[in-house]
């Protein structure tokens, strides 16, 4: 197992873990469930993962349903907006994501069971070896420079997502052991590039709605016989909602009614012994725009920065050649205070942030990473756009509010 951040965290954040009480846990347990073998290369069994999550075995058909941003904290919080899920929460389990604890990074950590450190998805941007820019992980595209102003501008990657993240996906273990797997989403996400990079594997059937989602999956599981069938939904408008309104804002409430209302649905409509799970990437909280600090307006976290990574909650710093991450990571930490835990790269690995890291992942690795704490973001206006800036849901960080998730579990 890998090993976890030591006790000196900052009180209120909290360690990542990619063992059996982790998001990296979920899929290899329900290849366990369904009884095939699965042994991820950060050393999760899938039979040991089942037991540890409380998952049967011998099931026949299995559906995953992964709701973006809909965290631990978040749904105790909201809980009266989802009566159905809140019925579940009794008999569920909390489990621990990845760092940073993004969409990116957690999806390639549940995809394949591992690590960060493995799968090298590291964040919403980092930086491309290949070619010293900034790589937007989400939609695989490679960012503008305003650090060095003249360099060609935003454009597809170089490097296919495949090269990158090198580390087989549980779903297409699932696939090649003779399992259905399928995949209701957005026609957008077929074939794309973080699809390819961490959810490879199961058949894509095109569904633009939750309720797509939720029919598509009914139809597939009903036939009788055959091998187990497992079906992954992937859900965004919550987060969506919760980056443009917030996390506490009247939207947020209807986007998790509107889930609630379709994963009631769904567990109404499957089949007969089908289990059900219900889990999620990562919280949000809500951002104080009192305690933004923008590196663009301040000399001391500008000096020796040659890029900014990661994302307003989660941080990579890469330093100028020439220049100690030691002393950057000193000034940053003198400038943000109580706002941010400051590390460097090396004490971050040291300590198992993202887990053991593959040699090709590390340089993609900013040499000091920042977590925020509190309510409080780091930004660049020469590199996010006003709206970013203004988001008053995010999430990134160690804190209990972003780092926990919910699993939840019904056998049908």
């Amino acid at each position: 197992m890998t090993a976890a951040v030591p006790a000196t965290l900052p009180e209120g954040l909290v360690a990542p873990s990619y063992g059996t009480g982790s998001l990296a846990a979920v899929l290899p347990a329900v290849a366990g469930a369904v009884g095939v073998p699965v042994r991820t290369s950060t050393g999760l069994d899938g039979v040991e993962c089942a037991a540890a999550l409380g998952l049967p075995t011998g099931v026949e058909r299995v559906v995953v349903v992964l709701v973006d941003g809909l965290g631990h904290a978040n749904l105790a919080e909201r809980g009266g907006h989802a009566p159905f899920l809140r019925s579940l929460v009794a008999d569920g389990r909390t489990l621990r994501t990845s760092f940073p604890s993004t969409t990116a990074a957690a999806l390639a950590t549940f995809g394949t069971g591992t690590a960060p450190g493995r799968t090298g998805l590291l964040g919403y941007t980092q930086r491309n070896p290949a070619t010293g820019g900034l790589v937007t992980t989400i939609s695989w595209t490679e960012q503008s420079d305003p650090y060095r102003p003249g360099r060609p501008l935003s454009g597809p990657v170089r490097t296919a997502p495949e090269l990158l993240q090198r580390e087989p996906t549980v779903l297409e273990t699932l696939t090649g052991a003779g399992v259905r797997v399928l995949a209701p989403g957005r026609r957008k996400f077929d074939g794309s590039g973080m699809t390819r990079a961490a959810l490879r594997g199961p058949r894509y059937l095109p569904a633009e709605t939750l309720a797509a989602q939720v029919d598509a999956t009914v139809q597939a599981l009903r036939p009788a016989g055959g091998p187990p069938r497992v079906a992954y939904l992937y859900h965004g408008d919550v987060d969506k909602t919760g980056h443009h309104d917030g996390p506490d804002s009247w939207q947020w409430g209807d986007a998790l009614e509107a889930a609630d209302a379709e994963l009631r649905r769904l567990v109404r409509s499957v089949p007969p012994g089908t289990l059900v799970l219900v889990t999620a990437d990562h919280g949000q909280v809500a951002a104080d725009p009192a305690r933004q600090h923008d590196v663009a307006a301040d000399p001391d976290l500008a000096r020796d920065v040659a890029l900014l990574g990661g994302e307003p909650r989660a941080t990579h710093v890469y330093v100028a050649d020439g220049a100690d991450p030691r002393d950057v990571a000193a000034r940053w930490a003198g400038v943000l205070g109580d706002d941010a835990h400051v590390v460097l790269r090396d004490d971050a690995v040291a300590d198992g942030w993202l887990g053991p890291v593959a040699e090709h992942v590390l340089p993609a690795v900013g040499d000091v990473l920042v977590a925020a704490r509190g309510a409080a973001t780091v930004v660049d206006s020469r590199l996010h756009p006003a709206g970013a800036r203004a988001m008053p849901g995010v999430h990134g960080s160690l804190t209990e509010a972003e780092m926990l998730v919910p699993l939840l579990a019904t056998v049908v």
